[in-house]
């Protein structure tokens, strides 16, 4: 009776310690993705970079770290996390696949921002379109044509071909 009970108190000294080791590790690395998070978006905003553009690359860092606190608390636990790397490695490239369309508005959607070549209010050619910019979104801009039309351009169709860009004119529509 006595060697079994040191058998199992070795086994819940060996595995409780990884187990607090691994809740710790969680509880910390969850701790420190929320400060880095919000240490880039604090940097993000001084930049003056657009709000949805901020929020989005917050999120997408936090996420991004606590992906890599989980598996590193499984690994502790003893959990093989080879196979785990390689499904979120497949899943991102068949996610990029399936959305490359809109991974392509939103680049571009983030180069309108960060380089601003025009703004709100500017009077535009770009796209086959011609208007007055109502709204940069990350995926799209948002125009009103000369004849009131509201138009919605996919932002990798402004940026693949020229622009022409007649600053402040949206008195002349």
């Amino acid at each position: 009776m006595q060697q079994a009970w040191e058998k199992v108190s070795g086994y819940l000294i060996q595995y409780g310690l990884n187990v607090i080791a691994a809740i710790l590790i969680f509880i910390i690395g969850k701790w420190v993705a929320h400060i880095i998070a919000n240490l880039i978006e604090k940097a993000m905003m001084k930049s003056k970079l657009n709000r949805t553009l901020v929020v989005f690359l917050k999120n997408m860092a936090y996420f991004g770290i606590l992906v890599f606190v989980v598996i590193a608390a499984l690994n502790k636990l003893g959990i093989e996390t080879n196979s785990f790397i390689a499904i979120i490695g497949a899943a991102g490239l068949a996610v990029g696949l399936a959305l490359q369309g809109s991974l392509a508005n939103f680049a571009a959607g983030v180069m309108i921002v960060i380089f601003q070549p025009f703004g709100v209010d500017d009077l535009i050619e770009a796209g086959g379109a011609i208007g007055v910019v109502n709204e940069i979104q990350i995926f799209s801009t948002i125009m009103t044509t000369q004849e009131g039309k509201k138009v919605i351009m996919p932002n990798s169709k402004i940026t693949s071909d020229k622009i022409v860009i007649h600053k402040n004119a949206a008195s002349k529509v």
